[in-house]
């Protein structure tokens, strides 16, 4: 189970939905605003155990939201940050 607690949207992303998910044993919060969304890395991991956590956010936008993240729209505060990202959303219509 997810702490509600610990994960808070940028602010482009306030009032957004907020969804919780675990996949891989990493805990993610999702925050959609129409056709974006911001992907949030809960805890602590170690440098080798980041490696899967990009294409995991991707997956946790999609089971979440039912959308995918557009190919090549993923945005860090950090380049190779892997505790934040904003993607733009290609949604089925």
């Amino acid at each position: 189970m997810l702490c509600s607690c610990g994960a808070s949207p940028a602010p482009q992303f306030f009032n957004s939905e907020r969804h919780e998910v675990t996949l891989e044993g990493i805990d993610f919060v999702v925050f959609r605003k129409g056709d974006r969304a911001e992907v949030v890395r809960l805890g602590y991991l170690g440098k080798r155990a980041r490696d899967p956590v990009p294409r995991l956010m991707e997956e946790a936008i999609e089971r979440t939201t039912g959308c995918r993240a557009r190919p090549g729209s993923k945005v860090t505060g950090l380049p190779g940050d892997t505790g934040e990202a904003r993607f733009d959303l290609d949604c089925p219509e």
